[in-house]
């Protein structure tokens, strides 16, 4: 997931986008309303969310706002300010923001909210997720590849759906664990890498591609054949 960051503070900058890409985003930041627009304007295609502070040392958030909107009225925002009056929190969602969380704030709660954000806006209507020769038929948790239906556990088919949500994106062990495990799960658990290995052997059928790829020291990933 590619995340645009709209902060000019340089201390919050680097401690969000050092967070982020440890979660396996990829971060691309913009200090002033100038920058965010040029990022808007040429690289729409490759966000999936922005995060967006609304004081700016040339402008206002509300007017990056504004312009997103203008070019994209799916392309999801959380405004992350400073202003935590009621007033600006009402017109930051009328003017089209997803959310608003006011500094300071606690990182946890912004990588639930990002993964919630994300999650309301992704894939709403389909009933069948998509990855190559890959299909997962979300109602009736059952997956194909190569015309060969793969039954499924609970945890496994979890796992399957996150990762085919995220195609080609590195997914941390800690956001798989905060995403198809509660919160409050062991995070020294081996849990992940070993429901992985399940999920893989059920998938990677003999003669097709491999899908599901370690990435050493960061994750894993589901790559699209």
């Amino acid at each position: 997931m590619h995340v645009l960051l709209v902060e000019d503070d340089p201390r919050i900058t680097s401690f969000l986008a050092k967070g982020l890409q440890a979660e396996g985003y990829v971060a691309t930041v913009a200090a002033t309303a100038a920058e965010a627009a040029a990022v808007i304007d040429g690289r729409r295609d490759e966000l999936d969310l922005v995060l967006l502070d609304l004081g700016l040392p040339d402008g206002s958030g509300e007017d990056v706002l504004r312009h997103i909107r203008r070019r994209d009225p799916q392309l999801p925002v959380i405004i992350l300010t400073a202003r935590g009056d009621m007033g600006d929190k009402i017109r930051g969602l009328d003017l089209g923001a997803n959310d608003y969380m006011t500094k300071p704030f606690a990182f946890e709660e912004l990588l639930a909210r990002i993964r919630a954000t994300l999650r309301s806006g992704a894939q709403p209507t389909t009933a069948e997720l998509v990855v190559g020769d890959l299909r997962f038929d979300l109602q009736s948790k059952v997956a194909w590849r190569g015309g060969r239906r793969i039954d499924l556990a609970p945890r496994e088919w979890a796992l399957l759906e996150l990762f085919m949500r995220n195609p080609t994106h590195v997914l941390s062990r800690t956001r798989i664990l905060n995403q198809v495990w509660d919160l409050g799960f062991d995070p020294g658990s081996n849990v992940v890498d070993v429901y992985v290995g399940y999920l893989r052997r059920k998938i990677n059928r003999p003669g097709l591609d491999p899908l599901i790829q370690t990435v050493r020291g960061a994750g894993y990933r589901l790559l699209a054949p």
